[in-house]
């Protein structure tokens, strides 16, 4: 029987059994392997992906859903790679138009590079807003911000979710309840016995990746990422929402560069739900 092209090739959800493939896939387009942020996203959301009559993925890519289980009221894309040898014929397009299709009348968003940003254009995407990834390591500089952090405990849980939608504007329950095992860090800001704010660091290859950062305002912000560079010895990395200027500044002057510059894109929703004036950077871009 001849050997269906990628073009007509079914697309199926992936599992964890998949998690190799996905970092093979990953590597083959020159981006880090990142199996443990892979290993995230296909528990804490869905993978979908297409077979390569060959052996490993032609395409891949997650969403991650928040809201009521069966009635998610958003839903963020992420990690959208195809195989370089079946690049521009069409295989990234057809994967989103199938996920869009799936997820029907959800809202949804995704942070687009400017190579992918046309294809997301071309499928009702619209930008909304925009992030810096910063990466570098963080060397203090000055006066430490002056807002009490300690590390989360068990019973903090319940209060940093309930402070979480409210900035996000869903429920994460799924992706937050999973943070003490897959982060290295998770510490809350403190103000009056009252938490202020929560961040964690995740281990991502040679670096710690700061987020959710979720903080009252940016002194808060300051203080919890001081905290994390704190207590590890790697390049931290994040991504900011550019409104957030002053942070910006901030963390430049303590060595962190700007790395590359994503556009946040939403389809079927003019902005992102939430509080964005408390929401400084994302758990990763690849689950909005």
């Amino acid at each position: 029987m001849p050997t269906p092209s990628p073009a007509s090739a079914p697309i199926r959800r992936l599992t964890l059994r998949d998690l190799t493939a996905c970092a093979d896939l990953s590597e083959d387009r020159g981006w880090p392997r990142e199996e443990h942020k892979w290993g995230f996203l296909l528990t804490a959301g869905t993978g979908y992906g297409i077979d390569d009559p060959g052996g490993g993925l032609v395409a891949a890519c997650a969403v991650t859903e928040y809201g009521p289980h069966g009635r998610p009221s958003l839903a963020a894309i992420g990690m959208v790679l195809v195989a370089e040898r079946h690049a521009r014929q069409g295989v990234g397009r057809r994967l989103m138009r199938h996920v869009v299709s799936e997820l029907g009348t959800t809202p949804l968003t995704l942070h687009a590079t400017p190579h992918g940003r046309p294809l997301y254009e071309e499928l009702g995407f619209k930008v909304t807003g925009r992030a810096e990834m910063v990466r570098g390591r963080f060397t203090p500089v000055g006066p430490e911000p002056g807002i009490a952090t300690r590390a989360a405990t068990a019973e903090d849980l319940t209060t940093i979710l309930r402070l979480d939608e409210e900035v996000f504007g869903a429920d994460r329950t799924p992706v937050v309840t999973r943070l003490p095992a897959f982060a290295d860090q998770l510490r809350v800001a403190e103000e009056d016995g009252r938490i202020i704010g929560y961040a964690a660091a995740w281990p991502n290859m040679d670096t710690h990746v700061v987020g959710p950062l979720i903080a009252r305002d940016t002194e808060t912000a300051k203080a919890l990422i001081a905290s994390l560079a704190a207590r590890t010895d790697r390049p931290l990395r994040t991504d900011i929402d550019v409104r957030h200027e002053e942070l910006l500044a901030w963390v430049r002057e303590r060595g962190l560069a700007v790395v590359a510059p994503n556009a946040v894109m939403t389809y079927g929703i003019t902005e992102l739900p939430g509080d964005w004036t408390r929401r400084f950077a994302p758990l990763t871009v690849a689950a909005g």
